[in-house]
């Protein structure tokens, strides 16, 4: 991670970083630390950082909305309840997703309270809001900025680089499962991790997500 300098009520001060063009073989290197990251674990699915009393926040500074930090035992309890509903509520409320739409995340939510999706991953130490602009690529090694951490399932971080598109994608998840080979299953799992973020853009920038969420719930409802 990038040292922190300051803090303030406008925003954080962060180490200057040098960045160059990432490569396949960057990218690969990033995988495998990032592997090696989520194994370091943590004491259960939503449990905060060392030090951390209470939830944390995630979006757009204008706008941060709570993100639930409570350890929870079982990972799809916790990705129904602190995750999937509270958003899908939200958005409803903002006039961004309509009920049928709830309909279909409350299905999912079914299913992960009732065990389906949990893969006997234990809980990984996540970056939690890994898209490809929170990865800064320096001539020494990919270095992490703005996490959102938490306990959480390995494949979050995994689909969360890529929704949006993550540089040399193919080349990170190689490096990656040169550490910790992929459980069956992972490619279909995708969008069921997706959803969390999409709930969350739907609720911040409007309908103009509804189909993205619509499309991934409806694959794991």
């Amino acid at each position: 991670m990038v040292p922190v300098l300051g803090v303030d009520d406008d925003g954080l001060v962060l180490e200057r970083l040098a960045g160059v063009p990432p490569t396949a073989a960057s990218a690969r290197a990033f995988g495998a630390a990032l592997a090696r990251t989520h194994a370091a674990g943590a004491p259960s699915f939503g449990a905060p950082p060392a030090g951390w009393d209470g939830d944390g926040f995630l979006g757009p500074l204008s706008e941060p909305l709570p993100l639930p930090l409570r350890p929870t035992p079982c990972w799809g309890r916790f990705w129904a309840e602190q995750r999937l509903m509270p958003l899908a509520r939200l958005a409803r409320d903002r006039g961004a997703l309509d009920s049928g739409d709830v309909v279909l995340v409350e299905a999912v939510a079914a299913r992960c309270e009732a065990g389906e999706y949990d893969t006997g991953h234990p809980p990984a130490r996540l970056h939690g809001d890994l898209w490809s602009g929170n990865v800064m690529w320096t001539a020494d090694a990919a270095v992490l900025i703005d996490p959102a951490a938490h306990g959480g399932h390995p494949e979050t971080d995994l689909a969360m680089m890529a929704l949006f598109g993550f540089p040399h994608l193919g080349d990170a998840l190689a490096g990656y499962d040169d550490v910790t080979p992929a459980t069956p299953g992972r490619a279909e799992r995708v969008g069921l991790h997706q959803l969390h973020p999409l709930l969350l853009h739907a609720a911040v920038f409007g309908p103009g997500y509804a189909g993205m969420v619509r499309a991934a719930a409806a694959a794991h409802a």
